[in-house]
């Protein structure tokens, strides 16, 4: 019998996390919303889905102010680490930031905002499972 632990913080819905490929760009984004302290981390893995990228992620930030600093740190990382420029739109807000490093689609919410759209569920198609 094996058990799943539930991410912390979260509301009990999202499911863990996918495995990555070490050194990966999907490794990098996670580990780099991980160290910023991001809430309700998700990922939706995208191939054979969409041909926009293989993954998204959305997380959520307390604040505007840790939303804007979470893409802005993840854009330095992306680059330092070699996967090239990253384009962010959505940073003078900052209520919704999106963040396209091409292969990982990251959007950071603040809470009410993510609730309001709800991505995850528009993105879920085909994946409810059985419990």
């Amino acid at each position: 019998m094996t058990s799943v632990q539930p991410l912390p913080e979260t509301s009990g819905s999202p499911a863990p996390l996918p495995p990555s490929k070490p050194g990966s760009l999907h490794a990098l984004v996670l580990q780099s919303l991980d160290d910023d302290k991001a809430e309700e981390i998700v990922s939706i893995p995208l191939e054979g889905k969409s041909s926009i990228a293989d993954h998204m992620v959305i997380a959520s930030g307390r604040s505007t102010r840790q939303v804007a600093a979470m893409a802005q740190k993840m854009a330095e990382r992306i680059k330092a680490a070699g996967f090239g420029h990253v384009r962010i739109e959505g940073l003078p807000a900052a209520d919704w930031v999106l963040v396209d490093a091409g292969d990982v689609v990251v959007h950071l919410f603040r809470p009410e905002v993510r609730t309001f759209y709800n991505l995850e569920r528009m993105w879920a198609f085909g994946d409810s499972g059985s419990a």
